[in-house]
């Protein structure tokens, strides 16, 4: 290994849509393992060490507005990503957990789902498959109507797919899933996604920026931030005020003006009795 191979690791990490603070994560890891195996006579030296990770920077998405988050969905109608994309807007699902998602994940009849695994691509290993990263990252879901009919419209189309696919579908059990069954590749997602945008003459966005898209537009419509933490897999809520704090001035500024209109007849009041 050399600090080319870990500079091109995290280049692609970043071409991925993985954020600064999540490639520091793995650098230290990585740091780490190397350390150990430096001690235990494996390597001679710790490459990383030698790399330095992206530097971390101040919350730079896209949220898209709510006319654009119309836009998209609209945009998506009869694609193979209309469900996903919804999902992604409504929910704030991470990449992984939605190309990890599986049928038995979800009930449509109660209109919930369960995130129980995520997936990445890791190089030549492919597809790994692995638990959420932390526990609050296990979580339910409670889906709004416009995903619950998207994802019915989505399985009877897979159905269709699946049946004309005949020997070379690999039965996964995949709710979203490539021509085959199998997993939906990273780099195909990505240029479909892309491919939507353009058309749809929307800014060139990260499917992670539907995440905090999402987030955005639910405090913005006065979501409380707990619910908003629990939905997005945030282990503590401080990390959802703090990746949101952008949002906060917005909802400050409307509950003073709902205050103001609690409080006003009797504001208008004061001095009456005076005169």
């Amino acid at each position: 290994m050399t600090t080319t191979h870990i500079q091109n690791f995290y280049a692609d990490k970043l071409k991925d849509g993985y954020s600064a603070k999540t490639i520091a994560l793995m650098h230290s890891t990585l740091r780490k393992a190397l350390d150990s195996a430096v001690r235990d006579g494996m390597v001679a030296r710790n490459v990383a060490a030698l790399v330095t990770p992206p530097r971390l920077t101040s919350f730079d998405a896209h949220i898209l507005s709510v006319e654009e988050a119309r836009r998209l969905i609209d945009t998506a109608r009869g694609s193979r990503l209309e469900a996903l994309i919804i999902l992604a807007i409504t929910t704030g699902l991470r990449k992984g957990e939605l190309l990890a998602l599986r049928w038995q994940d979800v009930d449509l009849q109660e209109g919930v789902l369960y995130v129980r695994r995520t997936v990445n691509r890791y190089g030549k290993y492919g597809m790994i498959v692995s638990e959420p990263k932390t526990k609050s990252s296990r979580r339910r879901i409670v889906l709004a109507e416009i995903a619950v009919n998207a994802l019915k419209v989505h399985y009877e189309v897979q159905k269709q797919r699946k049946e004309a696919a005949r020997d070379i579908w690999e039965e996964n059990n995949l709710v979203f899933c490539n021509r085959s069954g199998k997993y939906l590749l990273p780099e195909t997602f990505h240029k479909q996604f892309k491919n939507l945008l353009r058309k749809g003459g929307l800014p060139d966005i990260r499917l992670h920026d539907l995440r905090h898209s999402a987030a955005s537009l639910l405090l913005a419509m006065g979501v409380h931030p707990k619910v908003v933490q629990e939905l997005l897999g945030h282990s503590s809520i401080s990390t959802t005020l703090d990746v949101y704090s952008h949002v906060i001035p917005s909802l400050q500024r409307e509950a003073s003006e709902k205050m103001h209109n609690l409080l006003q007849i009797q504001d208008e009041s004061v001095g009456k009795d005076e005169i």
